[in-house]
């Protein structure tokens, strides 16, 4: 018993640390995009600028030389650091091979409860599970992302709640899995330091903010890398406080 337990949690802290990881990239990439913009015009407007002072205004070209050297340092900070930080997880190496997908299932849901859904009082109920279909994919991805997405829906469950997990594949052979995850959301439980956690808390305080159509809390960006990465899809709708919350992992199996 003791060495199962041990063996859970370091799975535990293992997912955790996977998911940490690719919010970090996620973050990244955002500061890389948002940043580079605004250097942009900041360069292209210094030199229409540089047309428009006169030469012999030497206090003026040195402004000028100096916003240049700014942005030109700041480029190469993007690129050494942020951009070369990135590369890690820029590409997801994923190892296909068949696998059963309602085993998969029933690992993702045991590690959950064992991670954080028991020690919430958290329910999860899992619907539809096909027997005896094989998905054709990264399997240690998929578990991941699944765990990841139901651990985040334990982490805004309140006591007693449940959580839904709806399975359907298509083809004996597992041609696509869908995933959805339903849940009512508690962003309240997110932040609450008398509950037990399992993520940490720079991801929870950021999942508490409003989210526009499309976006999804930053640490959910490993569910959509592995989506992306099988040439599925991810889909969260805005997290309310009190109302039905709803993930979608799709996956296309890589059989041909």
């Amino acid at each position: 018993m003791a060495s199962t337990t041990t063996t859970r949690t370091e799975r535990t802290a293992r997912l955790c640390a996977e998911a940490a990881l690719f919010m970090r990239d996620y973050v990244l990439s955002r500061v890389s995009h948002d940043l580079r913009s605004p250097l942009n015009a900041i360069h292209s407007w210094a030199y229409v600028l540089d047309r428009k002072i006169d030469n012999a205004d030497t206090a003026a070209q040195r402004a000028l030389a100096g916003i240049r050297t700014g942005v030109e340092q700041q480029v190469h900070l993007l690129e050494t650091l942020v951009d070369t930080t990135r590369a890690e997880t820029r590409k997801l190496q994923l190892e296909r091979a068949p696998f059963e997908l309602d085993a998969l299932i029933e690992e993702a849901v045991a590690d959950t409860r064992a991670a954080l859904a028991d020690a919430r009082g958290v329910s999860i109920a899992v619907e539809g599970v096909p027997s005896g279909v094989t998905l054709d994919a990264g399997r240690e991805r998929v578990a991941q992302a699944l765990w990841l997405l139901l651990a985040f829906a334990a982490e805004t469950g309140v006591r007693g709640s449940t959580v839904t997990l709806a399975v359907s594949a298509t083809g004996a052979t597992g041609a696509a899995a869908q995933f959805e995850v339903r849940w009512q959301a508690s962003l309240d439980a997110l932040t609450d330091e008398t509950l037990p956690h399992v993520l940490e808390p720079f991801a929870r305080a950021q999942a508490r903010e409003p989210q526009e159509v499309g976006r999804f809390p930053w640490v959910l960006a490993l569910c959509q890398r592995v989506a992306e990465a099988h040439g599925g899809r991810f889909e969260a709708q805005p997290l309310v406080q009190g109302e039905a919350a709803l993930f979608t992992l799709s996956v296309p199996s890589g059989a041909a």
